[in-house]
């Protein structure tokens, strides 16, 4: 079995340990735009990894020549500020590369594609707290760009289901977090940011948060996804999508950074910005399908997670402040 994704991302990067802990052969297309080869270099032996353009035919070809598997997480993606813009850079990479991929694995008689698609195609419903299910996706009507590729995404997948021999899945991912996320201010989610901020503040200090701290989310860990795409893949390739995401503990955002800060010792009050954007307001995983398709739910509980997180980010901070330090001292 192989694979093909944004491996050297976030989320591609635990993915491709999963796989290659069980004995996947393995091969890697990335441009490398956000993945990081230090994410995956402890697997450089073991994975076969191809810098390509997938928005070319040619790139997409190269990437599923010999392939059985493709697991298709490359999109063109970024933080807050980033989804919130109607913006062609966060829809043309995104659609060229899901219909070209969808294209390259028909040619080269891949047996089964899975699509990262994700929760931003859902339209916010204004209940208590909105658990979307997946027949809420439709009528389509997402904030962004960003969530109408992924929408066409599943379109293509499900044609490409029902027209071809290929066997598809799609995954709707609900914020999945974790070690190893990217901790730039400009385009990091919201879990590391904050990691970050609490990290940087000095005892005493404050923290900022965007809005009112009230909106709410359901939080998967990565690790946890990582399976859930594995089973979604061997389990349900029908052509329908199905959500991928953790709503047994739901938080809001005050509540989130309030963790965060009693995870590290600190006395830091917590500010509120109004004027930045903050996204939906409410909304986590229908779990539903998820558990009966897949006979499966997220295991890592939320504050152990959290921990990771915070220790992971600490050390990583801790170490770009002593390089910084030491190229200071040359």
């Amino acid at each position: 079995m192989g694979t093909r994704d944004g491996g050297a991302g976030f989320i591609g990067s635990f993915l491709t340990e999963e796989l290659v802990k069980r004995g996947a052969d393995v091969r890697i297309a990335d441009n490398l735009t956000r993945g990081d080869n230090r994410k995956i270099e402890h697997l450089q032996e073991e994975i076969e990894f191809l810098t390509s353009d997938l928005t070319t035919h040619k790139g997409c070809i190269e990437a599923t020549e010999d392939i059985d598997h493709v697991f298709h997480l490359a999109a063109s993606v970024g933080g807050i500020h980033y989804i919130q813009r109607e913006n062609v850079g966060g829809l043309t990479p995104s659609v060229l590369m899901n219909q070209n991929m969808l294209e390259a694995a028909r040619i080269n008689d891949v047996d089964r594609f899975l699509f990262a698609s994700s929760a931003c195609i859902y339209r916010q419903e204004h209940d208590d707290l909105n658990l979307f299910s997946e027949d809420q996706a439709i009528p389509a009507d997402p904030h962004s760009t960003y969530g109408w590729a992924k929408v066409l995404g599943e379109i293509a997948c499900d044609a490409y289901q029902k027209d071809t021999e290929l066997k598809t899945s799609s995954v709707r991912i609900f914020n999945c977090f974790g070690p190893k996320e990217s901790l730039d201010p400009k385009s990091s989610h919201v879990i590391p940011s904050l990691c970050r901020k609490v990290i940087e503040e000095p005892d005493g200090g404050a923290i900022e948060l965007f809005g009112d701290g009230t909106q709410e989310r359901g939080f998967i860990y990565v690790t946890d996804l990582a399976e859930g795409m594995i089973r979604t893949i061997e389990k349900k390739v029908d052509g329908e999508p199905i959500n991928l995401g953790n709503s047994k503990e739901v938080v809001s955002m005050r509540e989130l950074a309030t963790r965060i800060i009693n995870i590290s010792g600190k006395n830091l009050s917590i500010e509120h910005d109004l004027s930045k954007p903050t996204g939906t307001d409410k909304y986590a995983c229908d779990m539903t399908k998820m558990t009966e398709e897949l006979e499966w739910e997220p295991e890592t509980p939320f504050e152990e997670g959290l921990q990771r997180v915070y220790n992971w980010a600490e050390e990583e901070l801790k170490g770009k402040k002593q390089v910084i330090t030491t190229d200071g001292g040359n």
